[in-house]
């Protein structure tokens, strides 16, 4: 089991534990938000917390 991830939420809403960008690029595709998975880092609309989008590990927060 992976270790770590980041929680994507939405207006609020907790989607899911992403531990990769493809993964935060699929809970927003689930939640109607199309995004290419290589354009996840650099979204303006983003709020990154616990680190910048390269970090995954424990320490970015779950």
């Amino acid at each position: 089991m992976p270790k770590g991830g980041r929680r994507v939420r939405v207006d609020g809403e907790i989607l899911g534990l992403a531990h990769n960008a493809a993964d935060v690029a699929e809970f927003l595709r689930r939640a109607g938000l199309e995004i290419d998975p290589a354009e996840v880092a650099g979204a303006p609309w983003i709020d990154w917390r616990g680190g910048d989008p390269e970090h995954w590990g424990p320490e970015a927060g779950g």
